[in-house]
C-alpha cells in the first residue's frame, strides 16, 4: 500500500535565556513516557518526535534528501531538516516538553471521560452506570480491588441492568474501571462461612448468584462487554451470555473454580462446551487453564481482540455505530435468537446454583479457601 504524503509545516521553536534546559535524564525518562501513550497522537506529532529526537541525539540534519518518491522517508527527513541548526539541548528540552504535553492531554482527556456529565445515572457505590449516544454503560468500579464482586456490587449491577433493560437505549455496555475487567467473586463474601455461618452463607449466595446470573439471561437488549483488561471466575463465565465481546490483547481469561474447591457458574457448563467444544472447555473449567485475548478469540469466547494503545477509541467508535440502529429491530432479533435457549439456560443456571451451594458446605472448599487466604495474608 502506497504511503501518503504528509504535509509538514515548518516548526518554529523559540528559546530564551531563562528555558530551562532538559538533562540527559530527563531526556530518557521522556522517551520512556512516549511508550506509556494509549492514543495515536497523529502523523504530524510523530514527525515532530522524530525530528526533535533525531536532533537530540545526532545534531542537524545531515543524511542525503530522499527520493520524491519515497514519502515516509522524505516526511521524516523534511520535519527533520526543518529544525534548522537548533541546538541539542534545545531539541532535548522540546521533546521533553512535547512528551509531556501529550502525557497531560491523554490524562485530562481520560479524567473528563470519566468525570460526572448529564448521563450519568446516581445511587451507585461500586459501579458507575451513565446512558449517552444510546448506549448505557454499566463500568465495574473497584479498580482498588481489581474490580472483584461483592455482594454490594451484586446488587447494583442486577439494578442497572434493570434500569438499562427499560431505558431508552438502543444497547448496553459492561466494562470495568483501571486496570482489571475483574478479578471475580470478592472471596472475602467467604469470610462468614469462615467465622461460622456456612450454610446460612451457602443457602444466601446461590440465591444471590441464580437472582444474579437470571438477569443477564433475560436481558432484552443487546448486551456488550468491552474486557479492558483481565477477567477471573464469574466475569469470565458470563461472557457466554453476552451477545458480543470485545477484549484488550492485555486481557486474559481465567476460571480457577477447582482450584478454590468449587464448580463452574454463570451457566458455563452449557455456554462454554457449545461455545468452543468439550475437550477445549473442559481445559478451561476443569484444569484452570488461562487463555490470552488471542486464544480466547480462536476458541469463540471472544468475538474481536484490539491492540491496549486504540482499544478504547476502536471500540467505542464501532458501539456508537451500533447505538445508532434501530433499537426495536435489535431488541426483536436478539429475542429471536435466544428465544430457544432460554429455558435450557435458566434451567442450567439453577443447577450450577445448587451444585454450588453444596461445594461451599464442602470441606474441599473450606479448606481451599482457608489456604487462600493463609497465602494472600503471606504476602
Amino acid at each position: 500500500r502506497r504511503a501518503q504524503a504528509v504535509c509538514i509545516p515548518a516548526i518554529h521553536l523559540h528559546v530564551t535565556a531563562a528555558t530551562m534546559q532538559a538533562s540527559q535524564e530527563d531526556f530518557e525518562k521522556a522517551q520512556e513516557k512516549l511508550k506509556l501513550l494509549k492514543n495515536d497522537p497523529g502523523n504530524e506529532t510523530k514527525l515532530k518526535l522524530y525530528a526533535l529526537f533525531k536532533q537530540a541525539t545526532e545534531g542537524p540534519c545531515n543524511s542525503p534528501k530522499p527520493s520524491m518518491l519515497d514519502f515516509v522517508k522524505k516526511a521524516k527527513w523534511d520535519a527533520w531538516n526543518s529544525l534548522g541548526d537548533l541546538s541539542q539541548d534545545n531539541a532535548r528540552q522540546k521533546y521533553t516538553e512535547l512528551v509531556s504535553s501529550l502525557i497531560s492531554a491523554e490524562s485530562a482527556d481520560q479524567k473528563k471521560d470519566d468525570s460526572p456529565d448529564e448521563g450519568r445515572h446516581d445511587g451507585y457505590e461500586t459501579i458507575l452506570v451513565t446512558t449517552k449516544n444510546n448506549i448505557t454503560k454499566i463500568m465495574f468500579n473497584r479498580p482498588d480491588k481489581k474490580n472483584a464482586i461483592n455482594h454490594k456490587m451484586y446488587g447494583e449491577i442486577m439494578k442497572a441492568l434493570e434500569e438499562a433493560g427499560k431505558d431508552d437505549s438502543t444497547i448496553a455496555v459492561i466494562t470495568g474501571n483501571g486496570d482489571y475487567y475483574s478479578s471475580g467473586n470478592d472471596l472475602n463474601n467467604f469470610a462468614s462461612a469462615l467465622a461460622g455461618e456456612a450454610e446460612k452463607m451457602a443457602k444466601d449466595g446461590a440465591i444471590l448468584l441464580k437472582d444474579f446470573v437470571d438477569h443477564f439471561i433475560d436481558f432484552p437488549k443487546p448486551l456488550i462487554a468491552v474486557v479492558n483488561g483481565p477477567a477471573v471466575g464469574i466475569s469470565v463465565t458470563l461472557l457466554g451470555l453476552c451477545d458480543v465481546v470485545y477484549a484488550s490483547d492485555s486481557a486474559t481469561f481465567h476460571t480457577p473454580f477447582s482450584q478454590l474447591g468449587q464448580s463452574a457458574e454463570g451457566c458455563s457448563s452449557y455456554t462454554f462446551p457449545k461455545i468452543m467444544g468439550l475437550a477445549k472447555a473442559s481445559e478451561i473449567l476443569l484444569f484452570n487453564k488461562k487463555l490470552t485475548a488471542a486464544e480466547a478469540c480462536a476458541k469463540g469466547l471472544v468475538t474481536e481482540v484490539f491492540p491496549q494503545r486504540t482499544f478504547q477509541k476502536e471500540v467505542w467508535k464501532r458501539l456508537e455505530a451500533y447505538a445508532s440502529l434501530p433499537k426495536n429491530s435489535l431488541a426483536v432479533t436478539k429475542q429471536l435468537m435466544r428465544s430457544m435457549e432460554k429455558e435450557k439456560l435458566h434451567a442450567v443456571n439453577s443447577k450450577e446454583c445448587e451444585v454450588l451451594q453444596g461445594r461451599w458446605l464442602s470441606e474441599e472448599c473450606v479448606n481451599a479457601v482457608v489456604s487462600f487466604f493463609s497465602q494472600r495474608s503471606k504476602l
